[in-house]
């Protein structure tokens, strides 16, 4: 479904920069570079916020259920047929999105 779609977005991510940063290593003008210092600082902003996203929406699926299963949330759930949600997370083979990627130069 979507959330799967996501995380599989979330590990490519990674990989991608993972990747790039290792090019970055190959290259030590590169580092020094202050366009790429700047490209770093942004990558690094998105992971943390894909990360806050993530936590975000976690919390209010937790609220959901907990509405959902209990009174008098249950009456209003089972009226409008809502049902439990899945929580975001991460599968074993995309331990990779689990960590940020290390930005140091």
């Amino acid at each position: 479904g979507g959330i799967e779609e996501k995380g599989k977005a979330e590990n490519m991510l990674t990989g991608a920069l993972k990747s790039l940063f290792a090019v970055a290593e190959a290259y030590p003008d590169l580092k020094a570079n202050t366009n790429f210092l700047e490209l770093q600082r942004e990558l690094s902003d998105t992971e943390n916020k894909i990360q806050a996203a993530r936590r975000f929406y976690n919390t209010n699926v937790r609220d959901l259920n907990t509405a959902i299963g209990s009174f008098p949330g249950n009456v209003v759930a089972d009226f409008f047929r809502f049902e439990p949600r899945e929580f975001f997370e991460l599968s074993e083979s995309e331990q990779a999105a689990r960590q940020p990627v290390a930005v140091k130069f």
